[in-house]
């Protein structure tokens, strides 16, 4: 399995296909098992590269607390050991922050980046409902299996969860087969989160962004994305109706679409 020395800790990474590079940057506690519905969608286009962040899967684990900014350097470390020079982004959630901050230290390294289901954070974010804050922390006593199905409202949308059972099933099945995260670096991830604030930078990244957003999102509304598009130089924005937060699975298809032809966009506006 491949690693790539990030500092003082090491990263799990997998490359996939051939073509000008795809970094993919996931949420909290996800792993590369998250972009199972990208994959095959872009391998045959682009070199995916896929990375487990600090804290989860089979990357280093160590103690906290986490910064957004470690993250992001953790990624651009990955990067220069992968001798790319320039790549697109494919970010969703806690992995849009760090897109952003990686955006911010090292812009003429990202070529365009796709912002899913995310926020800039400080004074300006809209946070969830405390009962979405409940339903995400409040996990005593229960199995895997069973904070999974406890917390599927918090990832789709009502009418996702009522006509695609199987879909959120085979979802949760790959989430059970990833290693386990320690509870002390989901907090450090999640603390990493709650400290993170881009709002007084964002005025200074001029990389190419498509902000997507679900309307129903209830773990980062979709304010926050109206917000962040504002705000950033060069950002489009799409809010997808009656969609949920976990849109690469949900609107799989129409994510993926509106990313590569952003990307082929931005390419082209670049030539």
């Amino acid at each position: 399995m491949p690693f790539s020395k990030a500092g003082e800790i090491e990263l799990y990474y997998e490359i996939h296909g051939r073509g000008f590079p795809l970094l993919f940057i996931s949420g909290l506690g996800a792993t590369t098992w998250t972009w199972g519905g990208q994959l095959p969608f872009f391998k045959n286009h682009y070199r995916c590269i896929l990375f487990d962040n600090r804290g989860a899967g089979l990357s280093a684990k160590p103690l906290g607390p986490y910064s957004i900014a470690e993250m992001a350097e953790d990624a651009l470390r990955l990067l220069d050991a992968l001798a790319i020079e320039k790549a697109f982004v494919f970010s969703i959630s806690m992995g849009g922050m760090i897109a952003l901050e990686l955006a911010r230290i090292a812009s003429k390294r990202l070529a365009a980046m796709l912002l899913a289901s995310t926020h800039a954070g400080g004074k300006t974010r809209i946070p969830p409902s405390p009962e979405a804050i409940s339903m995400l922390l409040d996990t005593t006593g229960l199995s895997r299996e069973q904070i999974l199905w406890k917390q599927t409202p918090l990832f789709y949308s009502e009418r996702f969860r009522a006509q695609n059972a199987k879909a959120i099933r085979d979802q949760h099945r790959l989430q059970l087969l990833a290693p386990i995260q320690p509870g002390y670096a989901f907090e450090a991830q999640l603390g990493a989160i709650a400290a993170f604030d881009a709002t007084d930078a964002l005025d200074g990244i001029t990389t190419p962004a498509l902000v997507v957003a679900g309307a129903e999102d209830v773990l980062i509304p979709a304010p926050n994305a109206t917000w962040l598009a504002g705000h950033l130089p060069k950002a489009e924005l799409i809010e997808i109706p009656g969609a949920g937060h976990a849109l690469h699975v949900e609107c799989r298809d129409f994510l993926n679409r509106s990313a590569r032809d952003f990307y082929r966009k931005s390419a082209l506006g670049a030539a």
